[in-house]
């Protein structure tokens, strides 16, 4: 009896073990799509994005079977809340391309590498932390990422990202090169890396003579809250690239493509640990006919892209698969929307890869929506010494967008937030702060809700800017100076192409009243992370320009111009004074002896011999007269006098 109850027990605890595994793998998820959409300037934008959970490891322990170790390791040896890395290579066209969609608000990043992070530890341990994550992800991710790690190189914003806990840290490296040593760690971290799945798309060179590519990873984390209803880590990676495809079609005709074409690749096999793989195709609703027909026509073709049945008779374009369902935005009377189609790739094998293509019918014309202000940002003034930073916006006529909740119909006002960080050298005078209306100067006191500012300190910290705007509805223009001195670095401050410039950091503008998001009437598509993301409310932000400031910059070749001649001057120095303390005088004079032997010649030899025996005298050979002895010792003294000149001299010259 004890040896069943003995193997009753075992079954029971090997009956445990087993399901709390498969509850482990069921809460541990891994999706991917791909949303692929035309731009009006003849491009297309490839969005991929990767989805990777973990449950809390309070729970179900900290080994993982999908979610990637070194993230989880990040995550408990820094303590981070959240955090988002971006390597961007180009400038997102927001005139072209959009500025008011989730795409454009979340994945349209500045060039080089951007990095921000939120730390669950003591107030006086954030800084720490932060130098230790960026070494890091530094080694991670085979980047410069370490640059961050002093106090000149990032700031503490207090409000502008969404977080008031004082915990949060921003850096970025506008220089940073972006290549594939910085995408291979990247697909390393998917449970498939590029062997499998929609990763097979990303060829190296179709992705990096884009137009624009941005890699972002953005992880979330409630592992250290006290609250029993933590949902874990979150892991998003997605890789925005805007390409041109190589077909030609005409000038009139929007160009048609196929994965193939666009990456050189299709889909042959899906990702085994995959839960949903899936590529949407996007068109905006308000597609126009470019054409002498009559507006008839027009409005018929709208309609007929507006209704998602019948996808085979649309008289726009035309798609080379069936899509699995059609997905509606709703729209309303500020929105017109967008129209999403599905396709799974999981039918995809080698005999039969997935690749979908899109021909235009008729030429076809569209604008991407807009945010309601288009910022730029550039330098005023000239020369080496002082100059002024300009940022201007411009209305695009938006503002009737839908807007959250705070929005008051009765007084019209335009909020924009501004976060602008400077180095320390450009010395910035936050009290030249000018604000102009319509080209009108303003009273920057009346149109500032809010402002922070935090001035820089040499060699110690940044500056730093954070303010909200209140602009009238009505404006058409307005433009931000603030005025600043260009200080001057040590040598050894200076980069190695220290002549092209100094580089100051994108701005960041958010507007705080409008959001950019996807509604669909159909709540089941929340289930689906990349619609799901659509769907959330995010704030419209975008990036101005980098600036390029150029410094006073000192004559480099100097220092070895002067270690050269230094050179020089020490070995005639040295040389000649250890050639004259060394050299002995009695081998002197014996050399000069033995010359002079040898410059009498036989025949006079022979005469001095025979002179010698008429006279009945023993024959000496000839000694050196006294003059060259004398003029021997002469020239020894001159030496000695030229080294001591010129040893006195270089003192002196350098007194």
């Amino acid at each position: 009896m004890s040896r069943l109850e003995s193997c009753l027990l075992m079954f029971l605890a090997l009956c445990s073990v087993t399901q709390s595994i498969n509850v482990e793998e069921l809460n541990e998820e891994f999706t991917e799509s791909l949303l692929l959409r035309p731009l009006p300037d003849r491009k297309v934008l490839a969005h991929f994005h990767f989805r990777s959970s973990a449950p809390p490891s309070k729970t179900y322990g900290r080994h993982h079977h999908i979610f990637p170790k070194s993230i989880y390791q990040l995550v408990h040896k820094f303590q981070v809340r959240e955090m988002e890395l971006s390597f961007t290579q180009g400038r997102w066209n927001y005139e072209r391309w959009g500025g008011f969609d989730p795409i454009s608000s979340s994945n349209a990043k500045p060039p080089g590498v951007e990095l921000w992070a939120e730390f669950d530890v003591p107030q006086d341990q954030v800084d720490e932390s932060w130098k230790n994550l960026t070494h890091a992800l530094s080694g991670l991710f085979c980047a410069s990422i370490n640059f961050l790690e002093h106090s000149t190189s990032y700031s503490a914003p207090q409000w502008s990202f969404g977080s008031a806990s004082g915990k949060l840290r921003y850096g970025t490296l506008p220089r940073e090169a972006v290549c594939t040593e910085n995408l291979t760690p990247w697909l390393k971290l998917l449970p498939c890396r590029d062997k499998a799945g929609l990763s097979l798309l990303m060829d190296r060179p179709s992705i990096y003579r884009g137009y624009y590519h941005s890699q972002r990873l953005h992880l979330k984390s409630d592992e250290f809250g006290a609250s029993e209803m933590s949902t874990g880590m979150v892991l998003e990676q997605t890789l925005t690239v805007v390409l041109r495809p190589d077909t030609f079609s005409g000038k009139a005709l929007q160009p048609s493509w196929s994965l193939s074409s666009l990456f050189g690749r299709s889909v042959s096999r899906k990702c085994s640990l995959s839960s949903s793989s899936n590529v949407y195709a996007q068109f905006e609703q308000n597609l126009l006919f470019e054409g002498d027909k009559l507006k008839e026509d027009r409005e018929a073709l709208e309609n007929a892209i507006s209704v998602g049945d019948g996808f085979e008779d649309n008289p726009l374009f035309e798609l080379s698969l069936a899509p699995k369902r059609v997905i509606k935005e709703s729209g309303n009377l500020q929105k017109a929307g967008s129209i999403l189609y599905e396709f799974s790739v999981e039918d995809s094998n080698e005999f039969k890869p997935f690749d979908l293509g899109l021909n235009w019918k008729v030429p076809v014309a569209w604008s991407c929506p807009q945010a309601p202000l288009q910022a730029s940002r550039f330098l005023l003034g000239s020369g080496n010494e002082r100059g002024a930073i300009a940022i201007s916006m411009k209305s695009t006529r938006s503002n009737n967008v839908e807007r959250t909740s705070s929005y008051d119909e009765n007084e019209c006002w335009l909020r924009v937030g501004i976060f602008q960080m400077v180095p320390w050298y450009v010395k910035v005078y936050y009290h030249t702060l000018k604000l102009f209306l319509d080209g009108e100067p303003q009273s920057s006191m009346e149109n500032i809700e809010k402002i922070l500012v935090s001035p820089s300190e040499d060699k110690v910290s940044t500056g730093v800017l954070e303010m909200i705007l209140r602009l009238p509805c009505s404006v058409n223009t307005a433009a931000l100076t603030l005025e600043f001195d260009k200080g001057f670095l040590h040598i050894d401050e200076y980069p190695p192409d220290a002549n092209q410039g100094f580089d100051i950091p994108s701005a960041v503008i958010h507007f705080a009243d409008f959001v950019a998001n996807m509604s669909f009437h159909d709540d089941s598509l929340k289930q689906v992370p990349i619609l799901s993301k659509l769907q959330e409310e995010v704030p419209v932000v975008s990036y101005t320009e980098v600036l390029l400031v150029p410094l006073t910059t000192p004559d480099f070749s100097m220092p070895y111009n002067v270690i050269t001649i230094t050179c020089t001057v020490f070995a005639l120095y040295f040389g000649s004074l250890l050639n004259a303390l060394r050299r002995r005088v009695g081998e002197e004079e014996r050399l000069l002896n033995g010359k002079g032997a040898r410059k009498a010649g036989p025949l006079t030899l022979m005469i001095s011999k025979l002179s010698a025996k008429l006279r009945g005298k023993k024959w000496e050979p000839p000694k050196q007269s006294e003059s060259g002895r004398s003029s021997s010792k002469y020239k020894l003294l001159a030496k000695v006098v030229l080294v001591a000149g010129v040893a006195a001299a270089w003192q002196f010259y350098f007194q």
